[in-house]
């Protein structure tokens, strides 16, 4: 595969996202494939510094000053990771991306879609992965997850009617574009989980 791709992990929390990235991965490798892992937010130098901010728990951050600052993080992102590895023939995997933010901060903040799909085109040149595997499960049993593991950042702290907008925001997302996504049911064992996604994804590569 001379040129690579780019692959996504979308969900809500406490869905499987960086567990399941991570055996996807290895299971590329030991096809032979090229494979890098990566995440947003915070996969640069530069974007890390945005983590801390955008994670926060003492801070107040207006709904738009978050937007901005996810494309910020976006936009060093694709430049200096997702790209450079593309171009050189690796398939790149990321725990989350424009899907994320889409879910979010547009049907869960209530951010107007058309201004952040505008942002996307004006700022990303509307890039987008080739293939999204939407990890989906109750939000009662996502957030469940998080506590048995003591994850504590302020998405944590939303209530059970936010969760709800953004893991229906992710369904609608899919239906839109079902040639890109993957829906898996995530309540199954992380090996079933896993078993799943790389049957797809080796016969969508089969086709590329």
């Amino acid at each position: 595969m001379a040129q690579g791709i780019f692959i996504t992990f979308e969900g809500i929390e406490g869905s499987g996202k960086s567990t399941q990235v991570k055996i996807l991965a290895e299971k590329l490798q030991k096809d032979g494939f090229k494979t890098i892992t990566t995440f947003e937010p915070g996969d640069t130098e530069f974007g890390r510094k945005i983590r801390e901010i955008l994670l926060s728990t003492s801070l107040t951050i207006n709904p738009l000053s978050e937007l901005l600052l996810y494309f910020a993080d976006r936009i060093q992102h694709v430049s200096e990771k997702i790209n450079p590895y593309i171009s050189e023939g690796f398939i790149v995997i990321s725990d989350r991306f424009t899907d994320s933010t889409l879910a979010y901060q547009g049907y869960g903040r209530g951010i107007s879609l058309e201004l952040i799909n505008n942002l996307n085109k004006f700022l990303l040149d509307e890039f987008k992965p080739k293939i999204t595997i939407l990890l989906d499960l109750p939000v009662e049993q996502g957030l469940a997850r998080n506590r048995n593991i003591n994850k504590n950042d302020k998405f944590e702290f939303e209530d059970i009617s936010f969760h709800n907008k953004v893991r229906e925001g992710f369904l609608k997302l899919a239906a839109l574009e079902p040639e890109r996504f993957i829906i898996v049911d995530a309540t199954k064992t992380f090996e079933e989980i896993a078993s799943e996604i790389y049957e797809n994804i080796k016969e969508r590569l089969k086709n590329l």
